[in-house]
C-alpha cells in the first residue's frame, strides 16, 4: 500500500491537515481573553508530538477580529519547538460574542470527556508492545504505571515493561 503524502511541509514537519494557509508564527495573534493556561510541560509535549507527527489540526483564526480562537497552545508548542510556520484554518463568526463562545466551548468541552480507563489501557499496552515512543500519547512513564497496574493482573502480565 502506498504511504499518504502530506499536503504540505514546513521545515521538515508534515502537513497532514486541511488548511486555509500556512503562515508565520509570529503573524498569529493570541486572544487576550483566553481563559485557557497550560503548565510548560504540556507545551513542551505537544511541540514533540507536532514534530513527530506533523502538523493535524490547524490554528483556527477569525476573519472578524483576527485572533486566535482555538488553538492558543499548538502556537505555544510550535514556537517552543522552534517551528516557525503554522497551518491556519479561517472562520467567520457573525459577533465577538460567538467568537468567544467558540473559544471557551472548545476549552471546556475536553474537560466534560471521560475516559474508559480499562479501554485506554488496553490500547496503550497494544501501543507500548509496538514500539511506539509512549511519550507521544501525551502519558509518563509514571501515568503508565498506573494505567497498566489498574487493568488488573491479567493484563499486567501482557504488557511489556515501560521505560
Amino acid at each position: 500500500m502506498a504511504k499518504n503524502k502530506p499536503r504540505a511541509n514546513i521545515n521538515r514537519v508534515s502537513v497532514w491537515c486541511a488548511h486555509d494557509k500556512i503562515i508565520h508564527c509570529v503573524e498569529l495573534k493570541p486572544n487576550p481573553k483566553n481563559p485557557n493556561k497550560r503548565p510548560e510541560g504540556q507545551i513542551e509535549l505537544l511541540g514533540k508530538i507536532i514534530k513527530e507527527q506533523g502538523w493535524r489540526q490547524p490554528i483556527r483564526v477569525s476573519n472578524r477580529s483576527g485572533l486566535i480562537v482555538k488553538g492558543h497552545a499548538r502556537l505555544a508548542a510550535a514556537c517552543k519547538a522552534g517551528i516557525h510556520k503554522a497551518t491556519v484554518d479561517l472562520q467567520d463568526y457573525g459577533s465577538e460574542a460567538a467568537e468567544w463562545a467558540d473559544m471557551v466551548a472548545d476549552n471546556r468541552l475536553a474537560e466534560l470527556a471521560v475516559m474508559d480507563e480499562e479501554m485506554l489501557a488496553g490500547l496503550l499496552m497494544d501501543l507500548d508492545a509496538g514500539g511506539l515512543d509512549m511519550e507521544l500519547t501525551g502519558f509518563t512513564a509514571k501515568d503508565l504505571e498506573g494505567l497498566f497496574l489498574s487493568a488488573g493482573p491479567e493484563k499486567e502480565k501482557e504488557r511489556p515493561e515501560v521505560e
